[in-house]
């Protein structure tokens, strides 16, 4: 678990472009417990692994290494699950700003 955690961590904090300082605000965490983590020195316990998913926007299923993509774990992400609430109208107009969005960051 350690080495697949310590990966998938790093993995999903780059992926959303913050540092370890940042993470760790986000998560209310030290910054040192999230270098530890990415090292692989460390495990995080139940309360601290859900702590990191949420601030990653991640499940903790992704960080375990359940899943091979975050994004197969549309049911834990509060995107998908909220999206499902919505008209089909308003569904057709979400997918057009996502994917404008996604467009936007594959130039970058």
């Amino acid at each position: 678990m350690a080495d697949i955690f310590s990966e998938r961590v790093k993995s999903a904090r780059e992926m959303r472009e913050l540092t370890q300082n940042e993470l760790g605000l986000k998560a209310n965490l030290p910054p040192s417990s999230i270098a530890h983590f990415e090292a692989g020195s460390r495990k995080p316990s139940f309360e601290t692994l859900k702590k990191l998913a949420t601030a990653l926007e991640v499940t903790t299923d992704y960080l375990l290494g359940r899943v091979v993509e975050p994004s197969m774990a549309e049911d834990g992400d509060t995107l998908y699950r909220d999206i499902g609430k919505l008209s089909d109208n308003d569904r057709d107009i979400a997918k057009k700003f996502l994917q404008m969005l996604a467009d936007r960051n594959d130039k970058k």
